[in-house]
């Protein structure tokens, strides 16, 4: 019975060492693919609709900027719906450092979640405020369910715009935190995370 239990654990993915989820030393492949997936999207949001707030009437991506960027913003409000689903199912690895730097860890990632589902909610609000629902690449439609208010639109765009400096700023805050407990202090937090 003890080798068959052994040769069961040993199958898939952990033969190769890789586990799904998360243990006590680490993170798992879905929480990794989550974190780098949800940081590609939101720089690349970030991007992206600074690109096209200064684009033209006639320039060609004047429709297409958008579209994506509204797409992509449905997707990373998704992700992180089940991004959190998947944090509160799964334990997390111990945080390493000193006590006030996992304090301010623990409290740098709620925060994290709080910016993308309020920089989700008002680009939602912008696109809604007429009343038409956001279609996600033709793929499927969020519909509009909080819309006609005075200036919604406009109110919701200097939101937006907030929110997102405030997130790329955290963003580097937390990159070069990462960096720190990789160069400085020769943790494993940042590679735990590779």
């Amino acid at each position: 019975m003890r080798y068959i239990v052994r040769y069961r654990q040993s199958t898939g993915l952990e033969a190769i060492g890789v586990r799904l989820g998360n243990g006590p030393e680490g993170y798992g492949l879905i929480s990794i693919l989550l974190h780098w997936a949800m940081a590609v999207l939101v720089v690349g949001l970030f991007v992206l609709g600074d690109y096209m707030v200064g684009l033209e009437y006639d320039h060609p991506w004047y429709q297409k900027a958008p579209d994506l960027h509204r797409g992509l913003g449905a997707i990373t409000g998704l992700l992180l719906l089940f991004r959190f689903g998947w944090r509160l199912a799964n334990p997390q690895p111990a945080m390493l450092g000193r006590p006030w730097e996992r304090c301010v860890a623990l409290w740098v990632h709620r925060i994290f979640y709080a910016l993308i589902a309020a920089v989700v909610v008002s680009g939602y609000l912008i696109t809604t405020a007429d009343g038409q629902g956001v279609s996600v690449f033709g793929w499927f439609e969020v519909p509009a369910t909080i819309h006609g208010f005075d200036n919604q639109e406009d109110i919701a765009g200097v939101i937006h715009q907030w929110l997102a400096n405030g997130l790329i700023a955290l963003l580097v805050l937390h990159s070069l935190a990462a960096l720190k407990h990789h160069f400085i202090d020769g943790d494993a937090t940042l590679r735990r995370m590779l």
